[in-house]
């Protein structure tokens, strides 16, 4: 996620500089066949260049307030997993004791009841996130040129490192094993927190309405598990996105055959009184057709990187920081010591991941 204060021009404007060049060679070449070829037939009236305009101007909006919507829900979900996750940690930290056991288990035993359960939670986010970075079909962020230049500028911990090595850094060899090679191995977690809880439970090391909370817990994680996993596996609809980036296209194309006839008819209404400026004014229509393919092409370039909130743009969920944030509150509710627990991640070029 873009934490700057803003966007700059000139970052919006490298951003989309192959796009500009195209823009321009369209301008300049329909404005030499227009004023130096002489073909002044080469025109289409500007009414129809405005109504297809019109249109490209809802589709775009349409897209953009889908991708925002789609941002916004991811956001909301992982918002709610940060809550779950914090009240996980303190009732567990404070539920699980001797109080209604008929054996009292050691000081030590319970303190390991608890690391493994916050520890096996804090895998389950490092599961989430990795199946929440995993590459789609329809994710196509990257296959843009000055989309990829930025990708490969920062450091996202999904793409960097591996699964198996988190998780076992986190879990007990067998539950490891139990884990590595499910298909969902955060599902697979979350079970495994509850038959903990379930064990602990029967031994009297959590009291039953305190075992019903945490249950409730897992019952929440795995709801929050399926909403952040429904905005993965569900892509904006590919006809609105093929659409809004063909019809654009056509847009661009017919915008120079209206506007330069445009600006000639004004520049030959000038020549009488203003030889110069009448016979060159054609041109003006260059850097005017460029400005407004510029505006629709890059607003249709937001919508497509906004669709997929979880694919690494800069516009993203930050997931690793938010999921990585979570774990730093969950050590320190359990007690480690500083050096235990992980700096938080910097953000890179004004951007968390």
């Amino acid at each position: 996620m873009y934490t700057k204060k803003k966007y700059s021009l000139l970052d919006m404007l490298l951003w989309t500089r192959m796009e500009i060049f195209y823009f321009l060679l369209i301008a300049v070449g329909v404005a030499l066949l227009y004023d130096i070829g002489g073909l002044g037939w080469l025109q289409i009236p500007w009414t129809p260049v405005a109504l297809i305009g019109t249109a490209v101007a809802f589709l775009i909006g349409f897209q953009n307030n889908a991708a925002y919507g789609r941002a916004w829900e991811a956001r909301k979900i992982w918002g709610g997993i940060v809550n779950e996750s914090r009240a996980w940690a303190t009732l567990v930290h404070d539920m699980v004791t001797n109080e209604y056991a008929a054996e009292p288990a050691s000081p030590e035993e319970l303190a390991e009841h608890r690391r493994k359960l916050i520890y096996r939670h804090i895998a389950w986010l490092t599961a989430l996130r990795y199946a929440m970075r995993a590459k789609r079909p329809w994710e196509v962020f990257t296959e843009h040129r000055t989309n990829k230049e930025w990708y490969e500028r920062i450091c996202i911990p999904e793409r960097d490192g591996s699964l198996h090595d988190e998780l076992s850094a986190l879990l007990d060899a067998d539950e490891f094993a139990r884990v590595k090679n499910r298909a969902n191995p955060a599902t697979a977690l979350l079970s495994l927190q509850s038959q903990h809880l379930r064990q602990l439970k029967e031994r009297g090391l959590v009291w039953e309405f305190s075992f019903l909370e945490l249950e409730g817990l897992v019952r929440e994680l795995l709801a929050l598990q399926g909403k952040s996993e429904r905005i993965k596996n569900f892509p904006y609809p590919r006809q609105y996105a093929t659409l809004s980036y063909d019809i654009v296209r056509i847009f661009v194309l017919l915008l120079p055959f209206g506007v330069i006839p445009e600006f000639a008819a004004i520049g030959d209404s000038l020549t009488d009184t203003y030889p110069s400026l009448g016979k060159s004014f054609v041109w003006l229509g260059v850097p005017f057709t460029v400005i407004v393919s510029w505006v629709f092409n890059t607003m249709q370039r937001i919508g497509v990187v906004g669709e997929n909130p979880f694919e690494g743009s800069a516009n993203d969920v930050p997931i690793s920081t938010i999921a990585h944030g979570i774990e730093i509150d969950m050590r320190e509710i359990l007690g480690e010591s500083c050096d235990q627990i992980p700096a938080p991640y910097p953000a890179i070029d004004g951007v968390q991941m």
